[in-house]
């Protein structure tokens, strides 16, 4: 799980890049970069020993 959602993590990183890039709408970059930290702090609380299940 958590690699899943590092990678998920990633693809998000690259998402928000391509549409700040791009000249996308303020909202959709930051929405995007937002559920990119969210994914990132899953992954990793969810390698912390003793987390979760």
């Amino acid at each position: 799980m958590p690699t899943l959602l590092l990678i998920l993590a990633g693809v998000l990183v690259g998402g928000t890049w391509s549409l700040y890039r791009q000249g996308a709408p303020k909202p959709a970059v930051v929405i995007t970069a937002l559920l990119a930290v969210l994914a990132t702090a899953a992954g990793v609380l969810r390698l912390i020993p003793g987390s979760g299940s």
